[in-house]
């Protein structure tokens, strides 16, 4: 049967669910035994991964053009014709391999996630999840349209961002303010399409038999290595270590702008971002920002350089920001092709070279795991997936100069990394806010169907992990912050695991202080286990340890201030 299976996703773009239906058929009645396992995984992985990378070749044409109706069409058509069919054919397969009591070799992880995983699925949820990812849709076009006019020329909000940057503080003001107007326009779209994804979220909970979608979510995310008592934890450890060393940043800041106290036009998006002042200019071109990564990664590691190549030469990048383009970047992967594909908004800044080297740790991922056999064994946690991307961050920083391939002057370089470190400060209480607004919208349901509690919780949150900003008059801008964070909207509880996998990342970087080609092997390592090992096992090969103390925090905080006054 799997024989007529077509080897390319190219030539099933077109297909409806039909066309795959007797492949799922046949696994469905195929006899499994110990003898047959390894075959029978192996078809199961080409059908799974085949519809997957149709399904994900759909949607980053969504994101490629979100004015593109047809674009629109067909992923919509994909969502309502396959996806659920897909979902229940796996449900089924699933199911059988349980039952069979069969663990081939290196599927013991597989097997427990599989475990969770089919515990959950309830046919009653499929068309919900169809309307969450519409809803989902609906999100992107909203932030995709958004612009502002400056300079006579119409700007997305990515590059009016990017602007601020290189303005005088009366300009900067002024250029903020249109943006935070902008914002706001759409603060009653956004609160109604909040209150259809809560509903929707807390219903599939119900259906699924959970009393909060939190927990849903927790299963659904296969987090078996931590839990929400464990974020509490890590928020609390943000709170007494970061929150004084980040409001060290934001009055470092305060002094350099000649301000009693930094506003929000001083920092950059989310104020996670501290400005570079005079702006950094790290690159004119898209072009320029893709070869010089390319001189970066030959020197971090020839075969990670090599990985680059390949997303290069066969046109898996699209870097540039443009209007109509969905909103922030991404890495995903084509199953099939055993490719990666990387899409961001550049407009010329330093943050755009961390965005760079960031999704390329997720590429390298991709390309590490390729060797694996079965899909299941691919599917890495996500808390790990953004080890891989931050470390890679932290793991090219010696080559960021010029003099060693990279991107800027020697005094430059220096100020990209205070900047870049600096962030990785501020990061840790903005993704406390994040995570623990979402532990109370999801314990706090009807609560937080009113918009004006979210705002009130979100201000809250606000004050209690980042009071060294000033906020004063700006209320409307500073509550509503909780709608321009997409995950919140898109990705419920996908992002405790930044700040976890950012510890993880400085750990790792702390081991390259002292032997940077050892850290580079131990990271490819860790990557190369995909999903088959536990969270504290994968950290453990990539030379981190999994936690969430005060005590490992502390150790972060202190070699980056350290290496803050080094490089001052």
């Amino acid at each position: 049967m799997f024989e007529t299976l077509p080897r390319s996703a190219h030539d099933v773009m077109g297909w409806s669910w039909a066309h795959y239906e007797p492949y799922y058929r046949d696994l469905q009645t195929r006899p499994l035994d110990a003898a047959s396992v390894a075959g029978w995984l192996a078809d199961w992985t080409r059908i799974n991964e085949l519809l997957d990378e149709v399904g994900t070749r759909l949607e980053v044409a969504t994101t490629l053009d979100t004015t593109d109706k047809a674009a629109e069409a067909a992923f919509i058509r994909y969502l309502d014709d396959i996806r659920p069919a897909f979902s229940s054919a796996e449900q089924t397969l699933k199911e059988k391999l349980l039952a069979s009591g069969l663990e081939p070799e290196g599927f013991a992880i597989p097997l427990r996630n599989l475990r969770g995983e089919a515990a959950l699925f309830r046919e009653a949820n499929i068309p919900l999840q169809v309307q969450v990812n519409k809803l989902s849709l609906e999100y992107d076009r909203i932030a995709g349209a958004q612009s502002v006019e400056w300079d006579g020329d119409d700007k997305t909000l990515t590059q009016a961002y990017a602007l601020l940057e290189s303005l005088d503080p009366d300009a900067r003001e002024t250029l903020w303010r249109k943006i935070a107007d902008r914002h706001l326009q759409d603060r009653e779209s956004l609160n109604s399409l909040w209150q259809q994804l809560l509903g929707l979220r807390q219903q599939i909970a119900t259906n699924a038999g959970f009393d909060s979608f939190r927990d849903y979510q927790w299963k659904q995310f296969g987090r078996f290595d931590y839990t929400p008592a464990d974020c509490e934890t890590f928020q609390s450890s943000i709170e007494a270590v970061v929150v004084p060393a980040a409001t060290r940043v934001y009055e470092r800041r305060a002094r350099q702008t000649g301000v009693g106290a930094a506003r929000p036009w001083d920092m950059q998006r989310d104020n996670v971002y501290p400005p570079a002042f005079p702006r950094l200019k790290p690159f004119d071109t898209t072009e320029q920002l893709e070869n010089t990564a390319q001189a970066i990664f030959d020197r971090v590691d020839p075969k990670l350089g090599e990985y680059y190549g390949i997303l290069r030469r066969e046109n898996l990048l699209d870097l540039g920001n443009r209007k109509g383009k969905g909103p922030g970047g991404y890495c995903t992967r084509f199953l099939v092709e055993k490719r990666p594909f990387i899409f961001m908004n550049a407009v010329g800044s330093a943050e755009d070279v961390i965005t760079l080297l960031h999704e390329s740790g997720h590429a390298f991922h991709g390309f590490e795991t390729n060797d694996l056999p079965y899909s299941q064994q691919k599917a890495y946690p996500i808390e790990f997936a953004e080890v891989a991307s931050m470390s890679m961050e932290l793991l090219s920083a010696p080559y960021w100069s010029a003099s060693e391939g990279g991107y800027y002057s020697a005094a430059d370089t220096a100020h990209a990394r205070r900047q870049h470190l600096e962030h990785i400060l501020l990061f840790w209480p903005f993704m406390a806010v994040v995570d623990a607004f979402q532990h109370w919208v999801y314990t706090h349901v009807d609560e937080a169907l009113d918009p004006n509690q979210c705002d009130a919780k979100w201000g809250q949150l606000w004050d209690r992990f980042i009071p060294g900003m000033d906020w004063s008059g700006l209320d409307a801008m500073k509550v509503t912050g909780w709608q321009r964070k997409l995950h919140i909207f898109q990705i419920p509880f996908y992002y405790v695991d930044y700040g976890l996998a950012q510890l993880g990342a400085v750990q790792v970087w702390r081991n390259a202080q002292h032997d940077q080609a050892q850290a580079v092997a131990n990271y490819r390592r860790g990557l190369a286990l995909g999903g088959t090992a536990t969270l504290p096992d994968l950290f453990a090969t990539a030379g981190a340890r999994f936690a969430f103390d005060a005590d490992i925090l502390r150790e972060s905080v202190d070699l980056i201030e350290r290496t803050l006054d080094e490089l001052s």
